[in-house]
């Protein structure tokens, strides 16, 4: 057998069965039910707290970056209610319901935490108290993020313009910012899980560390989108099964789908980090050693 089937074979196998060992399954389950229940409290402290800093175009920059790629079985339903949500009246940023806001979306991201810790295999040494202020920061981190993009893109169509009458030769560049649906998008998501696999789970990783499982989390992710949207279209009827929750299942199982990929994708690296893979086709590369894999 090549030594280069021999690794995959290796990583991919340690990778599946320490998620399964390791309760994997189930920590989808708890990863996709508290992303669901995180996104309305999010959006709610995240939409107060812009507009409490000026910038009133966050609940559509952020509704449009969160649902418009995903399948429209699922994001329909959900953003409907999400602008509702969002369109009723609330109080100041202190207020007890905001403040609470701020604590349950924080769960979301304590969820994707404890996931990652088991992926990766180490021990959290921070105490309770620290690790859920790192992650009412991520929280605070994301909302001011998308808070500085929702202001950026309200000056684009205006560059746009400018540019137009003062600098043509920049138009189609400027231009591709425009399509902030498209690129917002994808970069929030990309820069989004390189933060995540690199600072929130304890321990140190660097980028080539978190790289491969990055982009085979993306490419499946693309790819189980397609799937299940195609399965909801042909097969699927949850309606006769969960009537007026048919929605809210959808999203579940949906969620849970992206769960499970997020969390091999960690598992991957780690396995790699294990097998020490990068460093010995690295060696291999510089000494020419002949086989790899008989180190591992």
């Amino acid at each position: 057998m090549p030594a280069i089937i021999r690794v995959i074979w290796k990583v991919v196998f340690d990778a599946i069965w320490h998620f399964t060992e390791d309760d994997g399954w189930a920590m989808a389950s708890h990863v996709a039910l508290s992303a669901l229940l995180a996104i309305f409290p999010f959006l709610i402290f995240g939409t107060t707290l812009a507009n409490f800093l000026g910038a009133d175009q966050f609940a559509d920059t952020a509704v449009h970056l969160i649902f418009d790629r995903l399948p429209k079985e699922i994001a329909a339903p959900i953003s409907k209610e999400v602008v509702a949500v969002l369109t009723t009246p609330r109080g100041g940023l202190l207020t007890v319901s905001v403040l609470a806001a701020a604590y349950f979306a924080s769960n979301g991201v304590e969820a994707l935490r404890i996931s990652l810790n088991r992926a990766y295999r180490v021990y959290e040494p921070r105490r309770w108290y620290i690790t859920r202020l790192i992650s009412l920061g991520y929280v605070i981190g994301a909302v001011m993020s998308l808070v500085a993009l929702s202001t950026f893109l309200v000056f684009v169509p205006l560059a746009i313009k400018d540019v137009g009458q003062w600098m043509p030769w920049l138009t189609p560049i400027v231009s591709v910012l425009d399509n902030w649906s498209s690129w917002g998008a994808i970069a929030t998501i990309v820069i989004a899980l390189f933060i995540t696999h690199l600072y929130l789970p304890a321990g140190r990783r660097r980028f080539f560390d978190v790289f491969p499982g990055i982009f085979l989390t993306l490419v499946a992710w693309v790819a189980g989108a397609k799937i299940f949207t195609y399965y909801l279209a042909e097969f699927a009827n949850y309606t006769a099964t969960y009537a007026g929750l048919a929605s809210i299942m959808i999203a579940l199982v949906f969620l849970y789908m992206i769960g499970v990929i997020f969390m091999l994708g960690a598992e991957i690296n780690a396995a790699l980090l294990k097998y020490r893979v990068r460093y010995l086709f690295t060696r291999r590369s510089t000494r020419g050693q002949a086989d790899p894999a008989a180190d591992i």
